[in-house]
């Protein structure tokens, strides 16, 4: 019988477990290499900006977006704070106007966000290493209190060489607990592989998003056999 081998690979901001007989590889949430500085331990931030539900809901742009901005943060003890989008804009085409507020700066407090804003926090891969694998990424939240105005999922997307299309699997995160998404990658060592949060509901006023609530996350790690093998590429 062949011997199974294990490996953990500590990698920024995940720890991944690869099983070789079975091709399995298991994907955390890894102490931050730099406390409290997502952007400065790997993660990165996109946004799709779609019209709200009630205004027909098409889509208008998407585009790389800055970690602080999506909005999410990190603290001292390595737990991942999500929160809702917020746009320091008061423009009309990002803020409803209400009450005395006219066109074209109606964004203020109190004044309801104009656009459905779809959040990506994530890892990628590109270097082939996670291609034709059983991919599993699990995460237990410590809390949740969004309102119903804002859903958050995890997820992992492995992607077309170009960028054009992917192939997705997510779990909604509905409340504290340990959550885990899978998926089997394409062997094409050529494809990026995404995995992470995906956070989304209208854009909200920075001095109103604690009514809105948060999602806070830390990681779950994987146990190795006595025959494991522990590297710390930090």
């Amino acid at each position: 019988m062949k011997n199974l081998i294990k490996k953990i690979l500590w990698s920024g901001l995940f720890v991944l477990s690869t099983q070789f007989t079975f091709a399995q590889t298991y994907l955390t949430i890894n102490p931050l290499s730099t406390p409290t500085d997502l952007a400065a331990s790997g993660w990165l931030g996109f946004m799709n900006v779609y019209e709200l539900p009630a205004n027909g809901g098409s889509f208008i742009f998407g585009s790389g977006w800055s970690v602080p901005d999506l909005t999410a943060t990190a603290d001292a003890n390595h737990e991942i704070c999500i929160g809702p989008n917020s746009i320091n804009d008061p423009s009309d085409f990002w803020y409803q106007c209400v009450g005395g507020a006219t066109p074209p700066n109606c964004g203020g407090p109190g004044a309801p966000g104009n656009k459905n804003m779809v959040a990506a926090l994530y890892q990628e891969v590109s270097d082939g290493s996670l291609a034709g694998q059983a991919l599993e990424f699990t995460i237990e939240i410590t809390s949740y209190t969004f309102t119903a105005a804002h859903q958050t999922c995890i997820y992992i997307r492995d992607f077309a060489p170009d960028m054009s299309s992917n192939v997705e699997a997510k779990v909604p995160i509905t409340g504290p607990g340990v959550y885990t998404v899978t998926l089997t990658t394409d062997p094409d060592p050529t494809r990026p592989v995404q995995y992470g949060f995906e956070t989304q509901g209208e854009n909200v006023w920075a001095t109103d998003s604690g009514a809105f609530g948060t999602v806070k996350a830390v990681g779950v790690f994987q146990c190795l056999p006595n025959n494991g093998t522990l590297m710390n590429n930090n």
